[in-house]
């Protein structure tokens, strides 16, 4: 089974999205990245890593690599970035990136959750 490392942050309807992800197929482990203003939005289950979007890129990324250490699996996990801003999403991959990750986009689409 693959994990799921996920943004939950701003854009109309975009957590909407991630939790049917979450539901949309089964994961070996999920890891919700969100900041303060959205951290109720994460559901029970899952990994919950704060981060602060004040701070620059590679702090947010500094960060981010730290909370997935020895955590997420190195072969390969999924991806949704379809929630979060363009800041954390950078973060998000260059930390990926530097752990040594293989990564696949999943998205949910009319067919359920699939590779994009």
């Amino acid at each position: 089974m693959t994990d799921l490392i996920a943004f939950i942050g701003s854009g109309k309807g975009t957590i909407a999205h991630v939790l049917k992800v979450i539901e949309g197929d089964e994961w070996e482990k999920v890891y919700i990245l969100t900041s303060e203003e959205f951290k109720k939005e994460v559901p029970e289950g899952v990994e919950m890593i704060l981060i602060d979007n004040k701070k620059t890129v590679s702090e947010m990324t500094e960060d981010i690599k730290n909370a997935l250490t020895g955590k997420v699996k190195i072969m390969e996990s999924a991806v949704n970035i379809i929630s979060g801003e363009g800041k954390e999403h950078m973060a998000l991959l260059s930390a990926l990136l530097k752990l040594g990750c293989g990564i696949r986009f999943v998205a949910l689409t009319k067919e359920g959750v699939k590779e994009v």
